[in-house]
């Protein structure tokens, strides 16, 4: 007699030991059009995108690229396996709250080799889980369902979930999503999300949309690094600087994604004002208390190439930014133009878009009495 197959786990889940690649997004000058109900939209979380496993073991958080993130956020691992079923998988974003909204910066200090930081900076500021999609549940596989259909599963689930376990906010109206767009940067979320309503999940697929924060900044260049194994000079980034309300030039990112033929103009354009490293230049020799300069290793930049060199910083151009994260831009910047029109002096934070703080229990939702 054939042997009876074997009782499937309880809690198990459909991907179980293969991970599960989240869905991806592209990105949008601004919302998609469409009919009523066609689009639901939410803020993007700027934090660290995870996959939540829960098997009828424990719950495993997975990165974007399949690796666990259990060790670095051991509150939330405890914290889920109470709140979570058995055999319930969720997307969504790992994010810490600040005084003046998400920190970025803390979620940076988490990933440290050592256990006992790791477990002090748990204690101190502590992470939640956003959730904005429901992939598995009881075991069953949602993936094939409707994104409308898979929300609708993730609002009846979390419907009562205590922090750090939250649901993301999420509207079918297009003009409430612009005012989002607009308000929401104050608590330092990253733009607007559009997922369409009857689209699957689709693992590692660009098949979502987002719309981020835009705008541009007059920056002057301060330094570069060159493309390695080039035959002749080609810039692979601008190092841009702005002068603080001191009047001292603060690195504050870069400027990359050049074309060949642009690499190469910059090359020409810039070997002669490269300065030997004995020069005067602000981010050289002894400089002032709290600046940034090019160069400092990171836990992210250990085993890259941080090599820059110094040029006359004289140029002015202008780039496009999504995102300021405390004193620099948040992610790698865009070139638009040269502003030959514009002295170095006079490119300051202060030309900056301020924007106004916003309560972050006003994005989570109104505090509950278990909140």
């Amino acid at each position: 007699m054939p042997k009876p197959s074997p009782e499937p786990q309880r809690g198990a889940l459909p991907f179980a030991g293969t991970g599960l690649p989240p869905m991806l997004a592209r990105t949008l000058d601004a919302l998609p059009e469409g009919a009523p109900g066609d689009w639901l939209f939410e803020p993007k979380w700027d934090g660290f995108r995870a996959v939540a496993l829960r098997d009828g073991q424990g719950v495993v958080l997975q990165s974007r690229d399949l690796k666990p993130l259990n060790r670095y956020f051991p509150e939330l691992e405890s914290a889920l396996e109470t709140l979570l079923p058995a055999g319930c998988a969720l997307d969504g974003e790992i994010v810490i709250a600040g005084p003046a909204g998400l920190d970025f910066d803390a979620l940076l200090q988490r990933i440290h080799p050592a256990a006992s930081r790791v477990r002090r900076l748990a204690s101190e500021t502590p992470a939640s889980f956003v959730a904005f999609d429901l992939v598995a549940l009881d075991g069953e596989d949602l993936r094939a369902r409707p994104q409308a259909e898979r929300r609708l599963l993730l609002q009846a689930l979390l419907a009562d979930s205590p922090p750090p376990l939250y649901l993301t906010p999420m509207t079918l109206d297009p003009a409430l999503a612009q005012a989002w767009h607009a308000r929401f940067e104050g608590a330092g979320l990253d733009g607007v999300m559009a997922k369409a309503a009857d689209a699957p999940y689709q693992p590692g697929e660009r098949a979502m949309f987002k719309i981020k924060h835009v705008r541009t900044a007059d920056c002057v260049v301060g330094g570069l690094r060159w493309r390695a194994g080039a035959r002749e000079p080609e810039v692979a980034s601008l190092l841009l600087g702005l002068h603080d309300a001191r009047g001292v030039l603060q690195h504050v990112g870069s400027a990359s994604g050049f074309t060949q033929e642009f690499r190469r103009e910059l090359g020409v354009l810039f070997s002669p004002m490269v300065l030997p490293a004995e020069a005067s230049h602000p981010w050289l020799g002894a400089g002032p208390s709290g600046q940034r300069r090019p160069g400092a290793p990171s836990r992210w930049s250990r085993a890259k190439d941080l090599a820059w060199v110094p040029v006359e910083p004289a140029r002015v151009c202008e780039v496009r930014y999504d995102h300021l994260q405390g004193d620099r831009f948040r992610h790698v910047t865009r070139f638009e133009r040269w502003r030959p029109d514009k002295p170095a002096a006079q490119c300051g934070y202060d030309q900056l878009a301020v924007t106004p703080p916003y309560e972050l229990h006003r994005v989570f939702g109104e505090p509950s009495s278990a909140r």
